[in-house]
């Protein structure tokens, strides 16, 4: 299959990062801890900024800001899942089966990701929310501010979210906003 990325230079981009066979491995401080600890060392050699994450048992989704000049996104990707599935503790990872082998892949994550331009504010804040209502989405909580792996929380103490945004509602968003 033939696959076409988006390319555009300093371009602001919504990820969602899915596990292999959504396995749930960000279930824990521990692996937590190892996915930001390979988001900065990548950040420090490829610096991009993030705008917003959220990080589920089993996926994550965020916006990034790549720096003027710059769209190589893939990269960034592939060094972050690779150093975290280096540094993870055995039992996040699976036993490779035969179409993996060859090249020495480990079942942690899905091969491919997926990723959406940011188009304008609108289309900006829309992904945003999607980011931060996700737990809500999946049950894992009822309230944006009662998940701990999430920028929202960044996000009230800038004023841009009152801190009881999405509770005790469902929110709909259109078709085209987030990725499953």
């Amino acid at each position: 299959m033939n696959y076409r990325r988006a390319r555009i230079q300093g371009g602001r981009f919504f990820f969602t990062v899915v596990t292999f066979n959504r396995n749930k491995i960000f279930v824990g401080e521990d692996s937590i801890n190892t996915l930001r600890k390979s988001f900065r060392m990548v950040m420090e050699k490829h610096p991009f900024v993030i705008d917003a994450i959220v990080v589920l048992p089993e996926h994550i989704h965020c916006i990034w800001t790549l720096p003027d000049g710059d769209n190589d996104y893939s990269t960034r990707w592939m060094i972050i899942k690779s150093n975290f599935t280096r540094m993870s503790d055995k039992s996040v990872k699976a036993p490779v089966d035969g179409s993996r082998i060859a090249k020495k892949e480990q079942k942690v994550w899905q091969r491919r990701f997926w990723e959406h331009a940011i188009r304008d504010d609108n289309d900006f804040m829309r992904h945003v929310d999607y980011i931060h209502y996700n737990p809500v989405k999946h049950g894992l909580v009822i309230s944006p501010s009662g998940w701990p792996y999430s920028s929202f929380n960044r996000y009230v103490e800038n004023a841009q979210y009152d801190k009881d945004w999405g509770s005790g509602k469902i929110i709909e968003f259109q078709d085209g906003i987030g990725k499953e």
